[in-house]
């Protein structure tokens, strides 16, 4: 029992690795960008208090959204899924899954479910011993069952469900508005610095004597370029090896790279710490934008076709059969399920969300003779135009009488019709 529980808080520990690395990145990209760039690079004001003021709106949102997907616990399901004492100890006893699955249905006769296994069986977690409503799964790595779960994402080391997933997809949109920030601002200085390398590698590097005009082929032009991109990379990495151990190592150690560094950037030009943060910044804040923008553009289509991953990957069965679509109310409708209807809050990591994560709506209740019928309310807000109606003329009200008279004249003859039928039935009846 002892190493069992050893190694679960090792887990959760490593666990924690991925979130531990997000947080450095985000803080060495906090201190390249105010610092290196902003208070060591731009000479503009303007620019520089313009571009402060957006880095900063974007780089709350994004730690705030960033912070309610990770300590937002999930939820899971109520005490009124869970099976009874004595239910679960004939439960458990049982032996056959024919009477295990008896004591399920009637267990689950009362709760709102709409979705099924796919044999047609009860979705019952024996881990948690509770039954599972409607698109909650059991999670691994969190050891419980979690309400509309999405998956489990390393990133945040938690589980993202029906209480976090507003929260995830502001953390994936502002994430992505943070990186493309980055990116497009610190793009022309870091063209700057790559022109600039090129340049000295040019002027220092070996020249490579060029074939004459009449021998000139395709091979030598590429084994001409390749040259030159090859120097430009090895002045590049003498470049960034020097300004590594600058701010490493005391100055009066490194005299040769130290003077390589000042003779292939003058002091006129972006200090070497500065390009140096600014090469990196830019190639990270690409990478991340490109591997984000996939993530985002998918949960965006999960949203209005109101799917999780898990149902994406293996549609939900209801007792009509499965059905990927089962619980798709419209784009309009699946986007106010997760963000909710008031749209002032939906930029902002408050929760909003529709619904308790219990039940959903589904678009196949009707077609279920044995579901839960729904009654469709009119709204209260909505208005009513109202019909003006006209008082009828002597003329018409005479018409209607008559037509009334004339009604229940057919009724009562009917009605005698039927009884003389009848009675000679029972004469008939009494002769024979």
């Amino acid at each position: 029992m002892a190493p069992t529980h050893v190694l679960r808080c090792c887990q959760r520990g490593l666990a924690w690795i991925p979130v531990i690395f997000i947080a450095l990145v985000v803080c060495w990209s906090y201190y390249a960008y105010v610092v290196e760039l902003c208070l060591y690079t731009i000479t503009m004001m303007g620019e520089r208090i313009v571009y402060l003021i957006f880095f900063h709106v974007s780089f709350v949102m994004f730690v705030w959204s960033y912070w309610k997907t990770i300590f937002t616990k999930p939820a899971n399901p109520s005490k009124e899924f869970c099976l009874p004492k004595a239910e679960k100890e004939r439960y458990e006893k049982e032996e056959r899954p024919e009477s295990q699955q008896e004591i399920l249905w009637r267990a689950a006769s009362t709760l709102p479910m709409y979705t099924r296994t796919g044999a047609g069986a009860i979705r019952y977690c024996d881990r948690c011993q509770v039954i599972k409503p409607d698109r909650c799964h059991h999670c691994s790595a969190c050891d419980m069952c979690v309400l509309k779960m999405d998956h489990h994402c390393p990133w945040v080391n938690n589980c993202v469900g029906f209480s976090n997933y507003k929260f995830f997809i502001l953390f994936l949109a502002y994430s992505l508005v943070y990186c493309l920030f980055i990116a497009a601002t610190v793009l022309q200085y870091f063209i700057k610095f790559w022109t600039l390398c090129r340049r000295k590698s040019a002027e220092n590097c070996p020249k490579v004597t060029q074939p004459s005009s009449k021998a000139r082929s395709f091979a030598c032009r590429r084994d001409t370029h390749a040259v030159t991109w090859f120097s430009s990379f090895c002045c590049l990495r003498c470049f960034i090896l020097s300004s590594f151990l600058k701010m490493t190592i005391p100055v009066n150690l490194l005299s040769i790279p130290v003077s390589l560094s000042s003779h292939l950037f003058p002091q006129n030009e972006l200090n070497n710490s500065a390009k140096f943060h600014v090469l990196f910044l830019f190639f990270v804040a690409a990478m991340f934008c490109i591997s984000i923008l996939s993530l985002f553009s998918y949960h965006l289509w999960l949203v209005g076709k109101n799917r999780s991953t898990i149902e994406a990957f293996r549609a939900p069965v209801f007792r009509t059969g499965s059905d990927k679509n089962g619980f798709s109310l419209g784009f309009r409708k699946n986007i106010a399920q997760v963000f909710g209807d008031q749209k002032q809050y939906w930029l902002l990591p408050i929760y909003t969300s529709q619904g308790d994560g219990l039940t959903f709506p589904t678009r196949l209740v009707n077609a279920d003779a044995e579901q839960a019928t729904v009654t469709l309310q009119p709204d209260s807000n909505k208005c009513v135009p109202e019909v003006s109606v006209s008082p009828l003329s002597e003329s018409q009200n005479r018409l209607l009488s008559n037509e009334q008279q004339a009604n229940n004249a057919e009724d009562h003859l009917a009605e005698n019709v039927l009884k003389s039928a009848e009675s000679e039935t029972v004469t008939m009846e009494s002769e024979s």
